[in-house]
């Protein structure tokens, strides 16, 4: 039987920090989910409402690797106050020729991060203005962190206005921000406040109430929505999609679990209403922004097919640098 090689948090945050090779890769698995016959079944969804958690099943076969993965990704929002962090979880590897078990990456939802903040940046390059400057991040914890540090590679960003239910989370956000970036980072009293002057808005949060509203918006502005992952939460209320050029990462995926879900359930919009993929316009076949003046949403609820990509670099660059521990599997039949 093949070995299997365990790779744990330290070693993958060496091997697969968020930089431009990261994005690169999750970019090319949106390409494949437009180009390729991927496999990618619904994502399953355990939902804990009165643990304030979930756990999260993703997977995807993209026929260009040779192995694809299977994530189990819990959240537990209230670990906060446990000193805990709110996201954990691990990635199995397997052959795609064999199914036979290549690697267990025990990265406590570090490689869910990292893919995450860098669709987002695959967002932001597609669909935002080239000249986008001013960036609102909605939100203090560590996506909002990670995503400004992924926008921040492919736009160049002179400030940033924070707004968070906690204040002084957002103070201690824009604190970090400042100190680690040397850009200025204001700390907004309201989500418009925050949004007033942005070219880009990125939207981080667990919240199950709208925080964006269509009078909230003016032209040229971008937006990142990546918190609703679930059908019980939203950031976008529903008249936002009469005045934004909607773009999502899953069609069959937000009808059901995304922004798009909730516009449907309000009759904002046919249950089989068509929008386009992200996928789509990186491949040419769908157009995204025409102008300066439109005004984009980016609808990211996360693909296994992220995920698979993600695992696979990982896992090439632990090989090439024979990084991990060797698990010797002698299993007999």
């Amino acid at each position: 039987m093949p070995d299997i090689t365990i790779l744990g948090e330290a070693q993958l945050r060496s091997l697969v920090p968020l930089d431009l090779d990261a994005v690169g890769q999750i970019e090319r698995a949106f390409l494949s989910l437009a180009t390729e016959p991927v496999v990618m079944p619904p994502v399953l969804n355990l939902a804990l409402h009165g643990r304030h958690g979930e756990v999260d099943v993703k997977t995807a076969y993209i026929p260009r690797f040779d192995s694809f993965a299977i994530k189990v990704s819990p959240g537990f929002f209230g670990n906060a106050a446990l000193g805990l962090p709110s996201l954990n979880g691990l990635m199995l590897v397997l052959s795609a020729h064999t199914g036979l078990t290549e690697a267990v990456l025990l990265d406590n939802g570090y490689l869910t991060a990292v893919r995450t903040a860098a669709a987002g940046a695959v967002a932001a390059r597609w669909l935002a203005r080239p000249d986008a400057r001013r960036v609102a991040i909605i939100g203090a914890g560590e996506q909002a962190r990670l995503q400004l540090q992924a926008l921040m590679l492919v736009r160049r960003v002179e400030h940033v206005a924070v707004w968070a239910r906690d204040a002084e989370r957002a103070a201690i956000y824009a604190a970090d921000v400042e100190q680690r970036f040397d850009v200025r980072c204001s700390v907004a009293s309201s989500v418009p406040e925050a949004l007033d002057q942005a070219d880009i808005a990125v939207t981080t949060t667990p919240s199950r109430v709208p925080l964006i509203h269509a009078h909230d918006l003016h032209r040229g502005l971008h937006i990142t929505a990546m918190g609703s992952d679930a059908d019980y939460k939203t950031e976008l209320e529903p008249s936002v999609f009469d005045a934004v050029r909607y773009v999502c990462d899953r069609l069959q995926q937000v009808r059901t679990s995304g922004e798009l879900a909730h516009a449907i359930r309000a009759g904002v919009l046919p249950a089989d209403a068509t929008f386009p993929e992200l996928g789509e316009i990186i491949a040419g076949r769908a157009q995204g922004r025409t102008g300066p003046d439109d005004i984009t949403a980016c609808d990211l609820t996360g693909t296994g097919a992220q995920d698979t990509a993600i695992a696979v670099l990982a896992l090439e660059r632990a090989r090439a640098a024979g990084a991990g521990m060797i698990f010797h599997n002698d299993m007999t039949r």
